[in-house]
């Protein structure tokens, strides 16, 4: 290769890090710096560790969430679902650990767990066996949660104890970083690994590109739905878990807030709503982001709905900005 030819591709080589998810983290993380000083100018302690510890342990509830919601968007779907299953799982839980029988007691947390995949695997039959859209069938299923949830409490809060063991992976610290934050960070690395290193992780991506060319691969297309979907639900059942050890009680409603959360902090971290692009680190990334900003907000004494119009307003932005970037790629 001669000097000019070296010169040449040394640039390249070296700007090989700037593509699209990588440049999102960038951004995301910048924009993390950015809430954390405009943050203390509202309230002074909120650069101080102890208050930054405590939200990330908050992100946790969000990220671990935000996991399962992921690899439903990488699909090509979306998870309506979200927040009655956080809230069903809750009811169960804390039902379960209430009851008179020590050994329902003690399952209490499995039997959450076990809700949630059971959520994720009626989504996947509407969708991979029925062919139903799932942004219609996970809203259906979402209805139907809730219908169930107010027969069962006859629209009151749910009689039981909170498992210590939920409440100490919530709430607990081990070296001064919350519990929650640390489980966060295995769940983050065993998701990049799945998703970089594994076949599913492999399909995932290509079905969220082109279904046919998976088809065609010999994929099994329904069969990676289906894991998809009871994966997602599982995610949301754990962080309802670690959501009802920190509050430690279970409500109407519980998981209403997150559901728009959880999908802006999916996107802004890059993975494409479309599906077939994106990585965990930005979704990890953006999770800390809506964290910090809800937190803001809440200092502000910003509603509720106000809150859900800008997540809402902060999607469309996200959504514009990647449609004129593929639509100058196209071109």
């Amino acid at each position: 290769m001669t000097d000019a030819a070296a010169r040449t591709a040394s640039p390249r080589k070296s700007l090989r890090w700037l593509n699209r998810d990588n440049v999102s983290v960038l951004l995301i993380a910048l924009g993390c710096v950015a809430l954390l000083l405009g943050g203390s100018l509202l309230y002074p302690g909120f650069l101080k560790p102890g208050y930054i510890l405590q939200q990330l342990q908050i992100a946790a509830f969000l990220g671990i969430i935000a996991t399962g919601a992921m690899l439903v968007i990488l699909l090509g779907e979306i998870d309506l679902s979200v927040p009655w299953t956080i809230t069903g799982t809750a009811i169960v839980v804390i039902s379960a650990s209430g009851s008179s029988n020590p050994i329902v007691a003690s399952l209490a947390i499995p039997l959450g767990l076990c809700f949630g995949m059971a959520v994720g695997l009626l989504n996947a039959i509407g969708v991979a066996v029925f062919r139903v859209p799932a942004m219609v069938w996970t809203l259906a299923v979402n209805a139907m949660l809730l219908g169930a949830a107010v027969f069962y409490t006859g629209n009151s809060r749910p009689n039981g104890e909170v498992p210590w063991l939920a409440t100490q992976t919530a709430t607990g610290r081990t070296f001064g970083t919350p519990n929650a934050f640390l489980i966060w960070l295995v769940v983050a690395v065993i998701s990049i690994w799945v998703l970089k290193r594994t076949a599913y992780g492999n399909y995932l991506y290509a079905l969220g590109n082109s279904r046919r060319a998976v088809f065609l691969a010999g994929a099994r297309l329904r069969l990676i739905t289906v894991v998809t979907f009871v994966l997602a639900g599982m995610f949301s059942s754990f962080g309802a878990i670690l959501l009802l050890g920190y509050t430690n009680q279970a409500y109407q409603g519980m998981g209403d807030p997150y559901l728009m959360p959880v999908i802006s902090a999916v996107v802004i971290g890059g993975t494409s709503i479309q599906g077939g692009q994106g990585n965990y680190i930005g979704t990890f990334v953006g999770a800390i982001f809506i964290t910090l900003l809800s937190s803001i907000l809440s200092v502000m004494q910003m509603p509720p709905a106000a809150r859900e119009m800008i997540f809402g307003t902060i999607i469309l932005i996200v959504l514009l900005v990647h449609g004129l970037t593929n639509k100058n790629q196209d071109i």
